[in-house]
C-alpha cells in the first residue's frame, strides 16, 4: 500500500537539512518543492504544515500512521517523531513555523489532518513567492505568521483516519499479509492459519500491540484503501464498495461514515 518516491534522503543530508530548519527558532521556513522528499525518521523544533495538493501521503508516527488525502493538510507539532511517505503522484506545499507561542492554543501541540479551505489555500499559494528562512524583521513574516494564527479557527474537524502501527516484529508478517490480501474476505481464523498463530494468540497480539481488535484494524485498512481508490482510479463508489468486499454500497457507506463522520460520496467531492 505504501509506495516510496524516488527522492529518498540519507541521514547525513537529513540532519543538515533540519539543522537549517531550526537554525533561527523565531523564523518561518518555506519550502517550494512540489514533491516532498522522503526523509528518514526525524524530529524538529518547529511545527510543520504539509498541504497535499494532489495524490496521497502518509505520516508515520511512533504508534500510528496518518493518511492524508488530496486537498487536506496535516499539522505536525514541534518535537514529534515522524517520517513522511509520499505516493509518487503526491504534490505538496510545506511550511515550518516557530513554536515559541504553541502554548496559546491546544491545536498546535496535538496535530491532525484537516480539509483545506479557500482562504488557507490562497494564502499557501501566495507564500510560494518566498523560499527558505523568513525572519521576524522581514516584511513577509507577518503574512506567514498570519497563516499559523488562523489554523485553530479554520480547522475544527480533524480527519480521524489513522492506522495503528507497532514495532513488535511478530506482528509485521500479519500486517503485511493483510495488506497484500486486502481484497479477500479475511477473517481472524484465516489470517491466524496463514501466519502461524492461534486465533487466541493473534487476537491478544492485536489488542496488546495495536490497542484495537482484528476486525477494527481490518475496517480501517479497507477505508484507507477506499481513499486510495477514490484518488487513483476512476472506479465508482459502488465499484469501490464491492472491490473491498462489501455486499452493498449502503454497507460500505455506513462503515465509512462510522470512521470518518462523512459519507464517501461527500468525502470524494472534497478531493476534487
Amino acid at each position: 500500500m505504501f509506495i516510496h518516491s524516488s527522492q529518498n534522503i540519507d541521514r547525513e543530508t537529513a540532519d543538515n537539512f533540519f539543522r537549517d530548519i531550526d537554525k533561527y527558532p523565531d523564523s518561518v521556513y518555506v519550502i517550494n518543492w512540489k514533491t516532498e522528499r522522503n526523509f528518514p525518521q526525524h524530529t524538529h523544533k518547529k511545527g510543520q504544515l504539509i498541504y497535499i495538493e494532489g495524490g496521497i501521503a502518509y505520516i508515520h508516527l511512533t504508534h500510528k500512521t496518518l493518511v492524508i488525502p488530496a486537498r487536506h493538510y496535516v499539522w505536525i507539532p514541534a518535537g514529534m517523531v515522524h517520517f513522511v511517505e509520499m505516493h509518487r503522484s503526491a504534490i505538496t506545499r510545506t511550511i515550518y513555523f516557530y513554536s515559541h507561542d504553541d502554548n496559546t492554543n491546544p491545536f498546535y501541540t496535538k496535530g491532525g489532518i484537516y480539509p483545506i479551505n479557500t482562504l488557507l489555500l490562497q494564502m499557501l499559494t501566495y507564500s510560494e513567492r518566498w523560499n527558505g528562512d523568513v525572519r521576524p524583521d522581514e516584511p513577509a513574516f507577518n503574512f506567514l505568521a498570519g497563516i499559523k494564527s488562523i489554523l485553530p479557527q479554520i480547522s475544527q474537524k480533524a480527519l480521524p483516519i489513522a492506522l495503528p502501527t507497532t514495532e513488535n516484529t511478530r506482528m509485521h508478517p500479519v500486517l503485511n499479509y493483510m495488506n497484500a490480501n486486502l481484497f479477500e474476505p479475511l477473517t481472524l481464523t484465516l489470517v491466524s492459519s496463514k501466519t502461524g498463530f492461534s486465533e487466541r494468540t493473534l487476537s491478544r497480539l492485536f489488542q496488546s500491540t495495536l490497542h484495537t481488535s482484528f476486525l477494527q484494524y481490518f475496517k480501517l485498512l479497507k477505508m484507507v484503501k477506499a481513499i486510495e481508490l477514490m484518488l487513483q482510479t476512476e472506479l465508482s463508489m459502488s465499484e469501490i464498495a464491492y472491490k473491498l468486499g462489501y455486499n452493498s454500497l449502503s454497507a460500505f457507506s455506513a462503515i465509512f461514515y462510522q470512521l470518518t463522520s462523512t459519507r464517501p460520496s461527500e468525502f470524494a467531492k472534497q478531493l476534487k
